[in-house]
């Protein structure tokens, strides 16, 4: 006897309800977080603008397929408070985290905090991490638990037998320039390999998997072909003005006072600084090629529909202009960095000029993932600048580098106050360079009234076991690293 046979109006009910279940189970499903991070990566990034020259094609997709915030900053312009910071989702005046030590997991009062990696799976996700994501080894010691699985450290990988440059510094890493070696042997290459291993064997979802790539942290190695992407030495210096400290305060110079990273005048008497610049370029465009590679393995496996994209830097970096190199400065060139969403729920070809921290990526995850709100953090999630890139913003970008020094950087002005009291204001919009310093005018009075309200109320003193870059200011008097520094000590290297 034969069945009888489905009425059509069963048959249609049947597909509404198949199609109802596969819409719900697609929203039930958590999108999947491609964490990516470049270590003193500053604004030389094509999509950016920072210089003219720069050739990120790949980072330069990501920001097509989402958004790409123009006016970005980290919270303090050193890789481990930096760093710390945006982990933890909480401010370095909050903390006390301010030089290259401590790790805050030795901190009595945020031994048990719970970072961005450790709220992910305690909300169902599995937590990989590979390269420089926290600063040094911190986050992969025996007893650490920050993430599920771990790849390779950080590291430079090949170097040459002895420095290319002889800088003013012996320290090791202080290095820039061409040798012949194999980008397969680069620590940045093995980091990348370890990510496209996981994507591969298409990891379970939902994932976090953070890739934290070394260059362009000096030393800036980089084979032949990555430098003939820049061939004109010339054209890749940046704008500089010679007399440009003379209307900044003296205690500008007391956050980068004796450092390794070298002052201009050296890349100027020791002919370096087209090297360095050159340098600095090639390897960023490595690490570009880099991420394009983890890229390439995301759309081989299936899952970059669903799978949020976040690359980032931990702070900027100086290549001559005001007069110095490296990082530890309150300028835009120390603090503007890379911060690109694309995904799920994220505008595509979306330019943001609203200030946005590097703090704002925890909680802008959560709301992303649909997981509950963390009330201990100090950020602001950016979905509504990921959604319009036009949406207004009530916030400032906060950087603060040791205890009284906190620059606040709004869409049309940078306000820095040291720990001294003394100040600089500039105009974004007609001095992007930050050459004229409008602080002393009168004028300006209701724009840097404004711009104090934002001083964090909380700002503590270094935490125990802080050292490396540690500056403090007490009863008139200026100590960097442990020694007293007199009010008219001649300032080092210059």
């Amino acid at each position: 006897m034969s069945k009888p046979a489905l009425s059509p109006l069963l048959i249609l009910v049947g597909i509404f309800l198949t199609f109802v279940f596969v819409v719900e189970a697609r929203a039930a499903q958590k999108p999947n977080i491609l964490f990516i991070a470049i270590d003193d990566q500053n604004d030389w990034i094509g999509c950016l603008g920072g210089h003219p020259a720069a050739i990120t094609p790949n980072i330069d997709r990501i920001a097509e397929r989402g958004t790409v915030f123009l006016n970005a900053h980290c919270q303090a312009p050193l890789c481990n408070p930096s760093r710390t910071s945006l982990m933890m989702g909480l401010r370095p005046s909050t903390t006390g985290v301010c030089g290259l030590s401590p790790w805050f997991r030795t901190l009595d009062e945020f031994k048990n905090h719970v970072t961005l990696p450790q709220y992910l799976k305690k909300h169902g996700y599995q937590t990989y991490s590979t390269g420089k994501i926290y600063h040094g080894g911190s986050g992969r010691q025996k007893n650490d638990s920050e993430f599920d699985i771990l790849g390779p450290p950080a590291g430079v990988g090949v170097k040459p037998k002895a420095k290319l440059v002889n800088t003013p510094s012996a320290h090791p890493l202080v290095d820039w320039g061409v040798f012949p070696h194999k980008d397969e042997d680069k620590g940045d290459w093995k980091v990348a390999s370890w990510a496209v291993e996981q994507l591969e064997a298409t990891p379970d979802e939902p994932f976090f998997l953070s890739v934290g790539f070394f260059l362009p942290h000096v030393p800036c190695y980089a084979t032949q072909k990555w430098f003939d992407l820049y061939p004109d030495g010339r054209s890749l210096l940046p704008p500089i003005m010679r007399h440009d400290r003379d209307d900044t305060p003296r205690f500008s110079w007391y956050l980068h006072w004796k450092l390794p990273e070298p002052r201009f005048k050296f890349l100027e008497e020791a002919d370096q600084w087209e090297n360095l610049c050159r340098s600095y370029l090639a390897c960023t465009s490595f690490v570009d090629s880099q991420i394009g590679r983890v890229i390439a393995a995301l759309e081989n496996s299936g899952q970059a529909d669903n799978t949020i994209i976040v690359v980032w830097s931990d702070h900027g970096w100086h290549l001559g202009e005001k007069l110095i190199t490296g990082k530890n400065t309150l300028w835009d060139d120390g603090t503007r960095v890379p911060l690109i969403f694309a995904g799920p729920g994220i505008t595509k070809s979306g330019r943001c000029a609203k200030p946005a921290e590097l703090l704002d990526m925890y909680p802008t995850l959560l709301e992303l993932c649909g997981l509950p709100e963390n009330s201990t953090l100090e950020g602001h999630s950016l979905v509504p600048q990921l959604k319009d890139a036009n949406a207004e913003r009530e916030w400032p970008a906060i950087t603060t580098h040791n205890t009284g020094n906190h620059g606040i950087r709004s869409e049309h002005w940078r306000y820095i106050t040291y720990a001294d009291g003394s100040e600089e204001l500039y105009d974004m919009r007609k001095d992007p360079n930050e050459w004229t310093n409008l602080a002393g005018n009168p004028k300006y009075a209701a724009v840097i009234a404004q711009h104090r309200e934002w001083i964090p109320k909380i700002d503590r003193k270094p935490a125990p076991g802080s050292k490396h870059r540690v500056l403090t200011f007490e009863n008139g008097k200026v100590n960097w690293e442990g020694e007293d520094v007199a009010s008219d000590e001649p300032i080092p290297e210059l």
